[in-house]
């Protein structure tokens, strides 16, 4: 089997090891949701939803999936009730959209909603083409991309460190 193929197997192990690890702890999960756009015509328009469509736990800047999906964080919002439109700053009024789009997906009060949010492909030629997320190191190890300048870290070590942050809240000790 080639390096890729190995490092593509180990990362599968690794991410389902980090599932059983969460859901024995009983961690948090958030729900992942898509958006749905308006459907009709002229003023028969439905109002955009954000439907649901699963969990995930949020681990960074990457949402893990029950069935060790892996994605990477887009938008987040809050199902809530938002009052009245206050006539404030786009921004403002596009969060408030939002929150009211999550509350029309039946989501829960108070449940954190994320949705625009990007697979992260796992498989031996996405490491290897080193355009994604994740990439091969050159010592063999995948790596998770941090930034868009191209700063890379240990996906391994990247993963405790989060799942000690969401169990524990408190970063792990160094060794």
């Amino acid at each position: 089997m080639s390096r890729e193929g190995e490092a593509a197997q180990e990362l599968a192990v690794l991410l389902r090891a980090t599932v059983d690890r969460l859901t024995a702890a009983g961690a948090r999960d958030e729900a992942l949701g898509a958006v749905k756009e308006p459907r009709g015509f002229g003023p028969f328009k439905s109002s955009p939803a954000i439907a649901p469509i699963g969990r995930a736990w949020r681990l960074g800047s990457l949402l893990l999936g029950a069935d060790a999906s892996l994605f990477s964080v887009g938008r987040i919002t809050r199902a809530t009730d938002t009052g009245r439109p206050q006539g404030l700053s786009l921004g403002v009024e596009q969060r408030r959209a939002e929150r009211i789009a999550a509350m029309r997906g039946h989501f829960a009060d108070g449940e954190v909603v994320n949705f625009d949010y990007e697979p992260v492909d796992t498989g031996a030629a996405a490491l290897t083409d080193g355009r994604g997320t994740l990439l091969l190191g050159p010592e063999g190890s995948v790596r998770l991309r941090w930034n868009s300048a191209g700063d890379t870290r240990a996906l391994a070590a990247y993963l405790d460190e989060q799942v000690a942050l969401l169990l524990d809240g408190v970063w792990p000790a160094d060794d």
